[in-house]
């Protein structure tokens, strides 16, 4: 038995001999198993910021210009916002003689041509009234006839000495009552026919529709209050101009004839050469402005009255032999702004950017005339990509 207790012990000692000693509490291993994944996310993110802040970014890139006033439009000086009228304002068309509407020969947007029928009001009774003007027309021609054979007759008569002066006088009278009679019914004939004649409404002038202000089969009577008696509504797109309101305090930037460019709201593409027509003769007291208009020199079919527009007052070309200041061009697209409103772009050099404060002074097509802040000839950034001062890019073919 003493044998067999001590081969178990040196058995014991030889395992214990074996045994690898972790040593520490279980909290303490567990953070000596963090240290290599931290090691590694920490590698893993600065490979990443590496190759995000290290790899160039692709930019399309434009050049800014410098050219003479001459070269590159008048400068813009003041601008606002009005909108699109007509040169006749709208042209409202009312019937002349009462009647029930029978049909209509337009509809709204269409365009018409001066005398273009537009509105048929029955005519059954002003046909009737111009048959009756007719007749009694032949009827008086009728009695003129008797009437001028009775004085031929007594003219022979009283020259034979057969009547007396007194009756030829008679004879003579109604010869010319006859003949009065049917000037007048020649007149009254004539204004049936008129009367006639207004029965179809007719264009007074070039212009598209705007309105039909009565429906078919409704009775239209002439004048009314507050035009009650127009059927039509019209507006001369011949002579298109834009309507703004001015501060008085800019009244001294602005004169008859002075050029002008006009943007509507709808298409901020469209650009339109303008001139100024009229300055009202009076200003709105309350809210301090004066009504301008401009004349738009080449309207297309996409102006349509009422419709917003933005116009810009422009500065009057230099006279011949005027020396000129040259004037720097940047890319509209190529303008940004900051969280404080202040204009920069992004100037591209040595393949790098940086960010470049600028002061513009309007806009001329789709380029921006710069005041200060560019020489011309520089490579700016376009778009909207995100960027940072310093950061490395490469030109996006």
């Amino acid at each position: 038995m003493t044998t067999v207790a001590h081969d178990d012990d040196a058995l014991r000692a030889d395992l214990a001999s074996l045994r690898i000693e972790r040593g520490g509490t279980p909290k303490k291993r567990r953070k000596r198993r963090r240290w290599p994944l931290l090691v590694v996310l920490l590698l893993v993110a600065a490979g990443v910021a590496w190759a995000v802040t290290g790899r160039p970014v692709p930019v399309k890139v434009a050049y800014t210009t410098r050219s003479t006033p001459a070269q590159s439009g008048p400068a813009p000086i003041l601008s606002g916002s009005g909108y699109v009228v007509t040169g006749d304002r709208y042209v409202s068309i009312g019937v002349r003689v009462p009647g029930r509407i029978d049909h209509y020969f337009v509809e709204e947007g269409q365009t018409v041509h001066k005398g273009d029928p537009l509105v048929q009001i029955d005519d059954r009774d002003y046909h009737a009234a111009v048959a009756r003007a007719e007749a009694n027309l032949d009827l008086a021609k009728a009695n003129l006839s008797l009437a001028d054979a009775d004085l031929a007759r007594g003219t022979n008569l009283l020259a034979q000495g057969v009547i007396s002066q007194q009756e030829f006088d008679v004879f003579r009278n109604k010869s010319e009552v006859a003949r009065a009679t049917v000037a007048q019914n020649i007149a009254a004939l004539a204004a049936a026919k008129v009367d006639l004649e207004y029965t179809t409404l007719r264009a007074p002038t070039d212009g598209v529709v705007l309105a039909k202000l009565k429906e078919v089969g409704e009775i239209a009577v002439p004048g009314g209050f507050a035009g009650s008696g127009d059927l039509i509504r019209l507006a001369n797109l011949s002579d298109i101009r834009t309507e703004v309101d001015v501060n008085e305090a800019d009244l001294s930037k602005v004169h008859i004839g002075q050029p002008a460019e006009v943007t509507p709201d709808a298409y901020n593409d469209a650009r339109y050469a303008a001139e100024v027509v009229k300055l009202y003769p009076q200003v709105d007291r309350q809210k301090g402005t004066l009504k301008i208009e401009v004349h738009i020199l080449k309207p297309d079919a996409r102006l349509l009255p009422d419709m917003s527009a933005r116009v810009t007052f422009l500065s009057e070309p230099p006279a011949p032999g005027t020396a000129e200041t040259p004037v720097v061009l940047a890319p509209a697209a190529a303008l940004r702004r900051d969280d404080h409103g202040d204009s920069f772009v992004w100037i591209m050099s040595d393949g790098q950017v940086h960010r470049g404060p600028v002061e513009t002074a309007g806009n001329v097509g789709d380029r921006v005339r710069i005041a200060s802040g560019l020489a011309g000839g520089e490579a700016v950034v376009l778009g909207d990509t995100t960027l940072r001062d310093g950061q490395r890019v490469t030109v996006d073919e």
